[in-house]
């Protein structure tokens, strides 16, 4: 019939694997053994010259943001693990 229109779809076969994130962005306070907080994750760019980076939070109330190479075995471990360790880290980093 005039005028009837056709439908068709197609399907991307392009499939992207994730990749997991180089650093994992936490929130650390302006105060002496506060717990560091995971907010994020950032991915280094293809051409090496800048980070994609997808926060889940932004801090309000200062502080600054930490970015730490990320470690699949941390993963495992609880959050509360991962607070008490990350300013011992950055603390021997200095």
């Amino acid at each position: 019939m005039k005028g009837d229109l056709k439908m068709t779809t197609t399907q991307n076969t392009k499939t992207e694997t994730a990749k997991a994130p180089d650093f994992i962005a936490y929130h650390v306070p302006d105060r002496e053994q506060a717990p560091w907080t995971r907010i994020g994750a950032a991915w280094a760019h293809k051409d090496g010259k800048g980070f994609g980076l997808d926060l889940d939070l932004v801090p309000a109330t200062g502080g600054r943001i930490v970015l730490r190479v990320y470690e699949p075995k941390q993963e495992l471990e609880t959050d509360a693990n991962v607070d008490q360790m990350a300013p011992q880290a950055e603390m021997q980093a200095a």
